[in-house]
């Protein structure tokens, strides 16, 4: 059960039944952002707003926690950041639960990232949030913010766990692991012209011990963001942080959530309001295996992310041979130079059909 919720909660709905922001922000809010192809009622339920969201009058920073493949918001943070951060004093956390856990196209999963970003600002008086992010997760936020430059007015922060913004070598199968293979069309589209460079100041925080992104150290890790706009950025390889400490030994992709080094850079750079520095913080905290106020069963849940989202990914249908394509606007962006890619289908999730078709966009999106 996450702090302060009951068990009758559905946490990890992508049917909650939010209001209608104060003002449009579908199909843009600003003339620089492409169009959503996903309809709006289904990006807006996909947000989960815990009953005790305070949307910032209590002084706490909003936070939305984006999940990653396989998983669905509450599943995801409920053991490790949601309930950090629901005992904290400092921030307030809302989730997204994206219907098909993550599996569908990247790019349908960053429209999702991208609504409630603006949606979240907006309920909450316009104020900027901070957005948290695990693995693909980190991927729909670094889209949103390039192709939806909107957001980056919206967002005061960026803490990434255990991206890959570079790919990693995988079994391709889904559409959104095909997306997240090495050299795919996705990734080379978003790292194109500076898109491995921080829109916003972002923290981000990984493991060169981690099972499914790779590398994961040095210059070469999936997760390493650059600076070019000069926004603000750290990097942090627990490693090589915390070295020869109990929070710099083995930590997976999943387990990173619990570290306590990683919970006190997003704690600095959520009350600070730009990226987590090392040296604000009490290097204490690396001699310990969790972050405070997590129990063992809390670990033990955290760990279990493995199964939940490998199995996810395998039920998964339908599943495809090539990376599926993507839409129009991103093809034409300027030095971007794609491979021959799968034509667009019908995405079945569950017992239901979505259809995926490609986006209606504005011409000229700027990065």
């Amino acid at each position: 059960m996450v702090f302060g919720l009951t068990q009758s909660v559905d946490i990890n709905s992508y049917k909650n039944v939010n209001p209608t922001p104060p003002n449009p922000i579908y199909p843009t809010l600003s003339s620089l952002d492409a169009n959503y192809h996903v309809s709006e009622d289904v990006l807006r339920s996909a947000l989960f707003i815990p009953s005790t969201f305070k949307h910032g009058k209590d002084g706490k920073v909003p936070v939305l926690l984006v999940p990653g493949t396989g998983s669905y918001g509450g599943e995801a943070f409920s053991h490790n950041f949601a309930k950090l951060l629901l005992a904290s004093s400092f921030g307030d956390p809302v989730w997204l639960s994206v219907r098909g856990r993550m599996c569908d196209a990247s790019v349908s999963n960053a429209e999702h990232v991208a609504y409630a970003i603006n949606y979240l600002s907006a309920v909450c008086g316009n104020k900027r949030i901070a957005v948290v992010a695990w693995s693909q997760g980190n991927l729909s936020v670094q889209w949103s913010l390039k192709y939806f430059p909107s957001t980056r007015e919206a967002v005061t922060n960026f803490i990434c766990l255990s991206a890959d913004f570079r790919g990693t070598v995988c079994m391709p199968c889904t559409p959104s692991v095909w997306h997240q293979t090495r050299s795919s069309n996705f990734i080379t589209t978003l790292l194109s012209n500076d898109g491995d460079s921080a829109y916003v100041p972002t923290t981000s925080i990984y493991s060169r011990t981690d099972e499914i992104v790779q590398p994961q150290f040095g210059k070469w890790a999936s997760a390493l963001m650059h600076d070019i706009r000069g926004v603000g950025v750290t990097n942090c390889e627990v490693q090589v942080a915390a070295a020869l400490k109990p929070a710099g030994t083995v930590y997976t992709h999943e387990t990173l959530m619990i570290n306590p080094l990683a919970w006190e850079l997003a704690t600095d750079a959520i009350c600070n309001g730009g990226p987590g520095r090392l040296d604000r913080i009490d290097m204490s905290c690396c001699m310990l295996t969790k972050a405070k106020g997590l129990s063992l069963y809390d670990v033990a849940r955290t760990q279990s992310l493995t199964l939940t989202c490998g199995k996810a990914i395998l039920t998964f249908l339908p599943k495809t041979i090539k990376e599926p394509v993507m839409p129009k606007y991103f093809t034409e962006e300027e030095g971007v130079v794609l491979k021959p890619v799968a034509p667009v289908g019908v995405v079945e999730v569950g017992k239901e059909e979505v259809p995926v078709v490609e986006a209606n966009v504005a011409e000229g999106v700027r990065v």
